[in-house]
């Protein structure tokens, strides 16, 4: 069942000019484990699948998706190309899909976030390793370029958090290129106003939270965590889709859908905003 105060982004892609909003969107998958009983993944594949169908974002963060997941995705979704290695053999990825319609390639990679980001490690307090996922993008309409990022931050280590967001800020810095405007989405396991958010949207790199920044209201419900719950009385925002200071942001949304039953997608909602390369 579909909320109608989501139609205004579900609506067709417009016609391409240099200034057409780029539709990004970021979803916490929640790996296919035997023990989610009802909420195993194929239970929730379909209608998981469908939204990202119907919202049909440009780039698409994702996190938590293990093999047989990615599998089902490319099937589904074959416009898009899906990039990312996962953490440990045959684990998690954070995976960074984009429309190939839309962009074209220039490179791509995975780091992990730890002091040895070129292989395999769990860094600082972190209960598990993680990765951030790039890509250099161009867009095929009008050559505007785009450097995208898609992570998943601890869920236990304070101090994992922050250092990974230290190293973000840092890789991001050192490794964008002229005229090459950040698109970054993510699971970051905290909240608006902590230090690693802190870090993020520092002067550094002048990132800047889409929902504070939409030109619409915001809508759907502020928070992104649901555990599996249709309308959760206690939940936090925790999932976010940040912008280079040289874009706009036109509309931004947590869809807070679910299907027969009531059962979401994933126990977390997705993120979506619509970014305006042209805002200035």
């Amino acid at each position: 069942m579909l909320n109608l105060a989501f139609a205004a982004l579900a609506v067709a892609a417009p016609v391409q000019t240099s200034c057409t909003p780029i539709r990004v969107m970021t979803y916490n998958i929640r790996l296919d484990l035997a023990e989610d009983g009802v909420n195993r993944w194929s239970n929730r594949r379909d209608q998981f699948i469908g939204q990202i169908g119907l919202m049909h974002p440009a780039i698409l963060g994702l996190q938590e998706v293990v093999p047989g997941q990615k599998t089902d995705l490319e099937r589904a979704l074959p416009d898009y190309v899906f990039l990312g290695t996962p953490r440990e053999a045959g684990g998690e990825s954070a995976n960074l899909a984009f429309d190939g319609n839309v962009f074209r390639l220039q490179s791509s990679g995975t780091y992990w976030l730890s002091p040895t980001p070129k292989v395999p490690s769990k860094g600082w307090d972190a209960a598990y390793s993680r990765v951030a996922t790039w890509a250099h993008l161009v867009r095929r309409s009008d050559g505007k370029r785009f450097l995208a990022l898609n992570t998943h931050l601890d869920n236990e280590g304070k101090t994992a958090r922050l250092e990974s967001a230290r190293q973000i800020t840092r890789w991001l810095a050192a490794n964008r290129s002229p005229k090459e405007a950040i698109l970054m989405t993510g699971d970051f396991n905290t909240e608006p106003e902590t230090p690693p958010l802190q870090e993020l949207t520092s002067p550094k790199l002048g990132l800047r939270d889409a929902r504070t920044i939409s030109k619409t209201p915001a809508v759907g419900p502020e928070g992104t965590w649901n555990d599996f719950v249709t309308l959760p009385k206690e939940t936090s925002r925790i999932d976010f889709v940040l912008v280079d200071p040289s874009l706009g942001v036109e509309r931004y949304g947590v869809l807070a859908w679910h299907g027969e039953g009531g059962r979401p997608a994933s126990d977390h909602f997705p993120v979506v905003a619509d970014v305006n390369p042209c805002h200035r």
